[in-house]
């Protein structure tokens, strides 16, 4: 207790703290590393501060990494990303790589105080190489990638309907050809087994007489023999004979 009353002075309250936490990470190459810095001021909140971050590698020298006051807002570089959440600072360590690691702890620095540098212990971070991907393993992730099973299940979905759509096509065709046999026969009946309908020609006789001409006077002496002269004539058919007005005509 009187230690304590030496280093913080009159008053307990007063007395600072910087602590870091979590004491120990480990991650992968690619992964990020979050660290939280905490800050306790006692009563003397009031003091202007701020916040530097460092490193340090195989117990050499810290190495500052990045800095924020008690009033600056988030900020973001390629490599670090520190938020502030007072009396809290957080610090993100992006992409990480095996070089990153090393010790890191945070340091208040005071404004106008004689005892303005405070460091918080030390944490560790370890990253180690990436896991490598076993080639046996590939067919198992592609298996649970859920856009294989969106396309086998459309798939599977497409064959269904092709089955039913022959199913149908099937029924209607059995339907039909069912239909025919029921029909009567002449309704069945092919065009070439249907009767042709004949055409016919005819040939019609007739008798024409052709009488002497009564102006001319011929003496008796000199009369020719009478003569009969028949003459042919054919009427072509201009309507199609069907079997039966053909036997009409024999008859």
């Amino acid at each position: 207790l009187c230690t304590v009353l030496l280093f913080c002075g009159p008053m307990l309250t007063s007395c600072r703290q910087v602590t870091i936490f979590p004491p120990t990470l480990t991650f992968h190459e690619g992964g990020v590393a979050t660290f939280s810095c905490n800050i306790s001021m006692g009563h003397d909140s009031g003091s202007e501060y701020s916040l530097n971050w460092y490193k340090e590698t195989n117990h050499s020298q810290g190495q500052k990494i990045a800095e924020m006051s008690q009033n600056n807002p988030p900020t973001k570089t390629e490599k670090y990303q520190l938020t502030n959440h007072t009396p809290v600072f957080k610090i993100d360590i992006l992409n990480l790589h095996q070089n990153d690691s090393g010790s890191y702890y945070c340091g208040l620095i005071t404004l106008f105080e004689p005892d303005r540098v405070m460091e918080s212990n030390r944490s560790q971070l370890l990253v180690t190489a990436a896991p490598k991907m076993n080639p046996t393993e590939e067919p198992e992730t592609e298996e649970s990638n859920p856009s294989d099973h969106i396309k086998a299940m459309l798939l599977g979905i497409l064959l269904l309907v092709g089955v039913v759509l022959l199913l149908i096509f099937g029924y209607l065709t059995i339907t039909y050809r069912r239909g025919d046999v029921q029909k009567p026969p002449s309704e069945n009946m092919r065009a070439e087994e249907k009767p042709a309908v004949v055409s016919i020609s005819t040939v019609d006789y007739g008798v024409l007489e052709f009488q002497r001409d009564q102006c001319t006077q011929v003496p008796p002496e000199t009369w020719a023999v009478d003569q009969t002269e028949y003459a042919t004539i054919i009427f072509p058919e201009e309507k199609p004979v069907t079997p039966q007005r053909g036997k009409k005509h024999q008859d």
